[in-house]
């Protein structure tokens, strides 16, 4: 019999069997844990949006540590604030930048980005997602990524891609459930940490491919209902 207390301590250690302990005196028990539990619980404040160069030094304070720490990313050295404003800045003015917030505080982000900068790559994008390491597996990345393609389709984007340095199963697992295919890697295409490394690419077809493809909206052109809808979802995805 599985049970939240220990059965000698359910009669305060008097070493009586449980069978004789009185119903009123479990139910009382059991109500009480029950609520010191509802208590000590405190359901997190959970908030998709559109980033602001004001969550610069925020949002950098989760990239640094990939920086220095990892292969995710193949940057070597630490960059100012500044500078990665700048580089929101530049990004921001076509592509989307979401972050999710917990109590009001920035737990991670994702953005798109150019894929090959020709003119006729003009209907591709890249995707990126990062987050503090202390909400891993909450579900946060999945919901990111899912406002974040919704709103990478309005404006008109056919093919998304992610490029990840491998081996890194927990990126693939992911990608792979928000409906990536692999479709080839770069073997031994960068040097970080004392090792060449791979890089896999990966892709997500958003559109069918019809005819000739409308222009993309940038994301200033998107409806603030669409926006609101599309982040309203996403973090119904996230356990707190």
């Amino acid at each position: 019999m599985a049970t939240s207390i220990d059965d000698n301590e359910a009669d305060g250690n008097s070493g009586k069997p449980l069978d004789k302990i009185s119903t009123c005196q479990c139910t009382s028990s059991l109500y009480e844990l029950s609520s010191l539990r509802r208590m000590e619980v405190k359901m997190s404040e959970i908030r998709i949006r559109m980033a602001a160069l004001e969550d610069a030094e925020e949002i950098y304070r989760i990239y640094e540590p990939y920086i220095l720490n990892t292969v995710i990313t193949f940057e070597y050295d630490k960059i100012s604030v500044e500078k990665f404003r700048e580089r929101m800045k530049k990004v921001m003015g076509k592509f989307p930048w979401l972050v999710c917030s917990l109590d009001g505080i920035i737990a991670g982000y994702a953005y798109c980005s150019p894929h090959l900068e020709r003119a006729a790559y003009g209907w591709d994008c890249e995707c990126s997602v990062y987050l503090d390491e202390k909400v891993y597996r909450k579900g946060i990345g999945t919901a990111l990524y899912e406002a974040l393609f919704h709103i990478a389709k309005k404006q008109g984007f056919y093919n998304i891609y992610s490029l990840i340095c491998i081996p890194n199963e927990s990126s693939v697992a992911l990608h792979k459930k928000c409906g990536f295919t692999e479709i080839g890697v770069y073997y031994n295409t960068a040097y970080k940490m004392g090792q060449w490394r791979h890089l896999l690419v990966m892709e997500k077809r958003l559109k069918d491919i019809i005819g000739e493809p409308a222009p993309v909206m940038t994301i200033h052109n998107i409806e603030k209902n669409f926006l609101k809808g599309a982040f309203h979802k996403a973090e119904k995805r996230i356990i707190t």
